[in-house]
């Protein structure tokens, strides 16, 4: 009776451990779980500092999206299909783009980065201004590396790192950029915030971010609205960001380049930009207004021969 009553209490107990072995399993399960799913949860939303300039409503421009980021609604992005505007016989003609890359002062051994680099049209001539250093070419579309890829092995560029970034993420290597520019791109991005957030973390210190943008302020700028930004905006949506306005060159055809430096040491806060003037409306001596004529759904100049995208 003894040895039953033994045996009995051994099964009770040997039942009882291993109710708790299960249940301790079941709980470090349910723990690793969460912490995945906390883990992909805060990947997938924006910190609330970020959605605070966020706001979502019906887009005043149908050439933006229906998001605004700090008052500003923000463009559609352009696609892959349109990359030949990128690449347009005119476009040396429109923006100066060998006097826009004199402006950067780029030297030989920079590591800097083309956010949005398209066909690569900015990225092969920055390579051969910062060779033996490196162009790390941004772009969120495959389709558009692959043009990129073709563009650089014709022209036997080799210094030239494709990289395939995110919407919220350039993906550049942390403090390792001396430069990075965004020309006619920043204002696609449906999320600024972030991707600001990046490329500041990206700049080395005193590392420059140079924004290329179509003057809001000139309404003589053949572009549509949306695809334009103001000196003040830029300077508006910068301020949060430990970033010096370091200088602004208003003097090619459409554009103007606004130059930030990375300054760590600086007190970021929000302000309303009502305290930013534009800067001066600068049209080289002798160049015509251009014509504006509308075809379809886009505002073109007169001088190419397809319409523009922007």
């Amino acid at each position: 009776m003894r040895v039953e009553r033994n045996t009995e209490a051994g099964r009770a107990l040997g039942l009882v451990a291993a109710a708790l072995i299960s249940i301790l399993s079941l709980i470090l399960i349910f723990a690793g779980w969460s912490a995945t799913l906390f883990s992909v949860f805060a990947q997938a939303v924006p910190s609330a500092k970020a959605t605070n300039y966020y706001e979502l409503k019906p887009g005043a421009d149908r050439d933006g999206i229906d998001k605004y980021y700090m008052g500003r609604q923000i463009a559609h992005v352009m696609g892959h299909q349109a990359a030949d505007w990128l690449e347009r016989p005119t476009r040396e003609q429109e923006e100066h783009t060998e006097e826009m890359i004199g402006l950067l002062n780029l030297k030989p051994g920079e590591d800097v980065a083309d956010i949005g680099a398209g066909t690569g049209y900015i990225s092969w001539r920055m390579a051969k201004k910062v060779a033996p250093g490196k162009v790390y070419a941004v772009e969120i579309q495959q389709e558009m590396l692959d043009l990129l890829g073709a563009n650089m092995k014709e022209r036997g560029i080799t210094n030239i790192v494709q990289t395939l970034g995110t919407i919220t993420d350039p993906k550049l290597p942390t403090n390792a950029i001396d430069l990075i520019i965004m020309v006619d791109v920043y204002h696609e991005f449906d999320h600024p915030y972030e991707m600001t957030e990046a490329m500041v973390r990206s700049l080395k210190v005193g590392g420059r971010l140079v924004f290329v943008e179509f003057r809001k302020e000139d309404p003589h700028v053949p572009i549509k609205e949306v695809h334009k930004m103001s000196e003040a905006q830029v300077k508006k949506e910068m301020s949060i960001f430990p970033l010096a306005h370091a200088q602004t060159f208003t003097n090619l055809p459409w554009q103007h380049v606004i130059v930030f430096t990375k300054n760590p040491s600086l007190r970021t806060n929000m302000r309303t930009g009502a305290d930013l003037g534009p800067g001066p409306t600068v049209r080289p001596a002798g160049s015509p207004t251009p014509a504006r004529v509308k075809i379809g759904n886009t505002s073109a100049n007169s001088i190419p021969a397809n319409p523009q995208p922007k």
